[in-house]
């Protein structure tokens, strides 16, 4: 079953562990059980900006945490706190191209495996309809 939504700023905030200024999604567009779309504004003033340029560490702490939301809104949709998660390993990151200030960026995130409080990620983080980064990452919920 697929819900086409869209939350903003504050709603996807209150699904993620990550407090400001170490969030680094905003909105989300779509949720399936095996599949959620994320998207980010960067801003100036983010954390994870040098020189006008989104850098390698933010681009890749915005694919966690858009598997972060994919799990947060699992447990908000059974009425349950989400636990802390935590990445258990990143595999094969493509860093195509980085995102400038004021971009907004796109992640798709397909549930490959979830066993036991573990999923295996497949991410595709786009800008403009172009894939700047792809990766694969293992995440692991705290008991």
């Amino acid at each position: 079953m697929e819900t086409t939504l869209l939350l903003e700023k504050e709603a996807v905030e209150n699904l993620l562990p990550q407090k400001f200024p170490f969030v680094m999604v905003d909105k989300m567009f779509s949720y399936t059980e095996t599949s959620l779309v994320s998207g980010f504004k960067i801003e100036s003033d983010n954390i994870f900006s040098n020189n006008n340029t989104f850098l390698e560490a933010g681009l890749i702490e915005h694919m966690a945490q858009s598997v972060a939301l994919h799990t947060g809104y699992q447990f908000f949709l059974k009425n349950e706190i989400a636990p802390t998660g935590y990445i258990g390993s990143i595999k094969e990151i493509e860093i195509k191209r980085l995102p400038k200030i004021n971009d907004t960026i796109q992640s798709t995130v397909t549930i490959l495996q979830e066993f036991a409080g573990i999923t295996l990620v497949d991410i595709v983080t786009t800008l403009n309809n172009e894939e700047i980064a792809n990766g694969q990452m293992k995440t692991v919920l705290a008991k």
